[in-house]
């Protein structure tokens, strides 16, 4: 919960506010851009009060996004029920609830035939675990890399689900099956294919899930700033050359997603083509 005894002085004045315990993940921001904006410390703050129904919903997924729960009211209003999950895409969710060991990474739960996968770990939540199995529960979990596990093994053992990791992260997922390819792409189960990326980590994967979706953890993400793919140079922390040839291999394969579904970074929706040209581009920039 939000504390209003260290509000940020720098918010907009109002009922909603951010507290200084914000660790810049940026993902309040992406679920309510224009509304929270990031000082030039990188502290988030309440740029302008919410001025619809739409808005106000926003900054409630902002609020339960926010992995330190900086993001509250004055009033310390109770979240209204069925935030999360939220789906920006037919056929997948984003779980929020995202968790301060994961740096405030997104995770997702996506719709497979033969069972809903999750990719990454939210923080444990019983009113998500309930919506969850409202939704058809999860029959895999999916680990990009080892840094945005946080509670996917308590999830996976509450649905009986299988969880996927790459060996060289296997240590940050004790139990978890390996997969069965350290570089080659490999169908798990029909819809479910995972595209090894090292780079980022050196266990990074990308899941290509139901042809439509690219579950792409800290690999490569949609920046709304500029308006295009991006990968994150900052943060790789095995190799970028790595990474640019991971994702090389990837532009040069058959799969064309319609949808980027990242960790960190925003999501975004466009013809495959549009994608798959944008994604091009992005290597030769790296």
């Amino acid at each position: 919960m939000a504390r209003l005894a260290e509000r940020h002085p720098d918010n907009v004045d109002g009922r909603w506010y951010v507290d200084r315990r914000c660790i810049d993940c940026d993902a309040s921001r992406q679920h309510a851009p224009g509304l929270i904006a990031a000082l030039a410390d990188g502290q988030s703050v309440v740029a302008r009060q919410p001025g619809s129904p739409e808005e106000e919903q926003a900054l409630w997924r902002a609020a339960l996004a926010c992995p330190t729960r900086s993001i509250g009211t004055t009033d310390r209003a109770p979240a209204p029920p069925g935030v999360f999950p939220w789906s920006p895409a037919d056929g997948a969710w984003l779980l929020g609830h995202n968790d301060r060991r994961s740096f405030g990474a997104h995770s997702w739960l996506v719709a497979v035939p033969g069972g809903n996968v999750m990719v990454d770990g939210p923080h444990w939540d019983g009113e998500l675990v309930a919506a969850m199995e409202e939704l058809g529960g999860v029959a895999d979990v999916l680990l990009t890399h080892r840094d945005d596990v946080a509670d996917a093994l308590r999830y996976a053992e509450h649905f009986g689900a299988r969880t996927w990791i790459h060996t060289a992260d296997r240590d940050a997922a004790p139990g978890a099956t390996v997969l069965p390819t350290e570089r080659d792409p490999v169908e798990l189960r029909p819809g479910v294919v995972a595209f090894p990326v090292p780079g980022h980590t050196r266990g990074s994967v990308i899941y290509l899930l139901d042809g439509r979706f690219a579950a792409t953890g800290d690999s490569l993400a949609w920046s709304w700033r500029r308006g295009d793919l991006t990968a994150f140079r900052d943060a790789c922390w095995y190799s970028w050359d790595e990474q640019r040839r991971s994702l090389g291999r990837l532009a040069a394969s058959e799969h064309r997603p319609a949808w980027i579904l990242p960790g960190h970074g925003m999501w975004h929706g466009a013809p495959p083509e549009e994608l798959h040209d944008r994604l091009v581009a992005l290597v030769a920039r790296m």
